[in-house]
């Protein structure tokens, strides 16, 4: 009987062991298609694209990859996740997320944006995870936390201490505003135990929905359509398919197999993803000073999902 119980448990730990290692490689696939999506967009704003046409490339797009499942899951009720559910989550991370971050940097520098909604996200989903799910992190995980920030004030520069004029603060709490609703949308998911595909089929649907009518009053497809064709795929392939659809599955299957609070962490790295991935679109290196902050927060996401970072010796008998 010893022995079964020994094997169950052994089992039982290699299970979980596989489950976290797949929470982290989604986690990270997740990161580094939206650092990809901001690099992209960066070269879409360029080209003349507003905030509202990258979330209707994100909404619109990911809403058709999504409506096979939902066409077979149920229209009536978004996939078995129902209209308020999915309303909920789509105010915490639809169109206003989306909408909230072009906005700041109207009143404040880029580097303020590079730091304050992933900052924001990761302080924010940990406080609440504690509060609301039960999910006390221990004390390695508030510094590795630590860490992360100031890995992320690194790669900012000094250009996060600069100032846009008088309303700088304005931007800066569009920052924390779209870091805090993502943080609030992580927690409901995690509480509600929304699968992943459903959660993007409802959110990417219900956003579209919201989203539609006013982009259709006061703005206009022009700017996509003026798109030369080869980035007018590139940017419904970045946008729509990748960062709409795909990377929300997997930051919510990172959810579901890691917790609220370890899978906040993820945010954090996109800054670092979006400037390596920038070095061949737009040819700008890092400084050293960013190299070390990419350093930082890497390491302090692998102690905050509690990653060894060095290997345990094995005594061998001789």
């Amino acid at each position: 009987m010893r022995d079964d119980a020994r094997l169950a448990g052994a089992a039982a730990t290699v299970r979980a062991a596989a489950t976290v290692r797949k929470g982290i490689l989604l986690g990270l696939a997740a990161a580094l298609i939206w650092g990809g999506y901001l690099a992209f967009a960066r070269a879409g704003i360029a080209d003349g694209l507003g905030p509202e046409d990258f979330a209707l490339l994100r909404f619109g797009v990911a809403s058709l990859v999504m409506l096979p499942f939902l066409l077979k899951n149920g229209v009536a009720t978004l996939a078995g996740v129902g209209w308020r559910r999915a309303f909920v989550l789509a105010i915490f991370a639809g169109p206003l997320f989306m909408l909230l971050i072009p906005a700041g940097y109207l009143y404040a520098p880029l580097p303020h944006g590079a730091v304050i909604p992933p900052a924001s996200t990761v302080v924010c989903s940990l406080a609440m995870a504690a509060i609301f799910l039960g999910d006390r992190p221990p004390l390695r995980r508030i510094a590795a936390i630590g860490a992360i920030l100031v890995g992320l004030v690194c790669i900012a520069g000094g250009g996060l201490f600069a100032a846009k004029g008088g309303q700088t603060w304005i931007g800066d709490l569009m920052f924390f505003s779209a870091g805090l609703l993502w943080a609030i949308f992580t927690v409901f998911q995690q509480r509600w135990n929304v699968g992943p595909v459903q959660a993007t089929t409802a959110l990417s649907v219900m956003s579209l929905l919201l989203l539609l009518p006013p982009f259709l009053v006061w703005s206009s497809f022009d700017r996509l359509l003026a798109l030369p064709p080869a980035m007018l795929a590139a940017q419904i392939a970045i946008q729509g398919v990748l960062a709409g659809a795909v990377a929300v599955v997997a930051y919510v299957s990172a959810v579901v197999a890691l917790g609220a609070s370890r899978a906040a962490v993820f945010p954090a790295l996109v800054p670092a993803t979006a400037t390596i991935i920038g070095i061949p679109l737009t040819g700008e290196w890092p400084s050293t000073l960013q190299w070390v902050g990419i350093g930082v927060v890497t390491l302090g996401l692998l102690a905050a999902l509690g990653v060894p970072l060095r290997r345990r010796r094995t005594n061998r008998s001789p």
